[in-house]
């Protein structure tokens, strides 16, 4: 099959190379434009880019989806299928163009979690277990028929970027898995509403900064999938002496106590820092107050003077 592969990212470099490895004939790449970067505003190429370039692929960078000049371009490469991987949204112009249909490498088990998010909010919601899903492209957002699915493991200390690095691996793995199944035939498309879900479906949105703030109000188990779902990306941050502070990893200790108000901070100076919550203390380990770099919180306390102690 003559495969055209969209993706951007770091995940999506995966599959485009498992489809390589694979001895897939991929014929092209889409992904999306340069954009400056960095302080010095220098342009930057998608990761998918990247690596397509170093293997030879040709390259489609389209600022539109539905102009005419990329639509010509992409249909001249006569694809049989395409492959979405960490994209955007398709208009049906795209994603209906090949006679085998667009799919695409969900990082969930649809139908929960649809939607921009959803590695960062199965760890936020205290999820046990993720997973992705292969499944063809149609009119709403992530709720085509489903082709494969595979679960994979979320443990207590699971950050996002761990989920983020095991589903990147199964995703690839099951892309091989569903396109070696088109080719032979061998595909039984399960419509999402005849998938069996106990409760109600839980979504993935996409989150903005407002959202990754701690409320310290919140009981203890809350807050630590929050950081643990928001790390190293958007990532989980407070105030700390009136100076934002980004958290990267902490622990938890739930204990009943009342010395210490809701919000306000203890520390021995040398090793701990820790906030009382609604029901004991997120203890943090891995931070970044506003204008330092990242360090762990003993190198922090090195070299702060704490203002003031709960």
């Amino acid at each position: 099959m003559r495969i055209v592969f969209m993706g951007t990212p770091d995940f999506a470099v995966a599959s485009l190379q498992a489809l390589l490895e694979a001895g897939e004939n991929v014929v092209a790449v889409v992904t999306t434009p340069d954009k400056p970067a960095g302080r010095g505003q220098k342009m930057h190429s998608s990761s998918v880019k990247q690596f397509a370039e170093a293997q030879g692929l040709p390259v489609l960078q389209p600022t539109k989806l539905k102009d005419p000049e990329f639509l010509a371009e992409l249909q001249s490469y006569q694809a049989d299928l395409q492959v979405v991987v960490a994209f955007r949204m398709l208009p049906e112009i795209v994603w209906n163009m090949p006679p085998k249909g667009t799919i695409n490498v969900h990082a969930s088990l649809l139908p929960n979690f649809r939607g921009a998010a959803p590695i960062n909010h199965a760890i936020i919601q205290g999820e046990h277990k993720s997973g992705v899903t292969t499944f063809l492209l149609q009119h709403e957002i992530d709720t085509g028929n489903i082709l494969f699915a595979t679960e994979v493991a979320i443990t207590e200390e699971d950050t996002a970027g761990d989920l983020h690095d095991k589903l990147m691996v199964a995703g690839a793995e099951l892309l091989i898995k569903t396109v070696e199944a088109l080719k032979s035939g061998n595909v039984n498309p399960i419509p999402q509403e005849s998938v069996e879900n106990a409760g109600e479906l839980k979504h993935a949105p996409k989150i903005f900064k407002e959202d990754c703030e701690i409320d310290w109000h919140q009981d203890t188990e809350t807050i630590y999938n929050k950081i643990r779902g928001l790390s190293p990306y958007p990532t989980a941050f407070t105030q700390l002496d009136g100076k934002s502070l980004k958290v990267f990893k902490a622990a938890k200790e739930i204990v009943a106590q009342t010395e210490i108000a809701v919000g306000d901070y203890w520390s021995d100076g040398k090793n701990e820092l820790k906030f009382a919550t609604s029901d004991g203390f997120i203890k943090l380990l891995d931070i970044q107050i506003e204008g330092k770099k990242r360090m762990s919180v003993p190198d922090f306390l090195r070299g702060y003077k704490l203002e003031n102690k709960g």
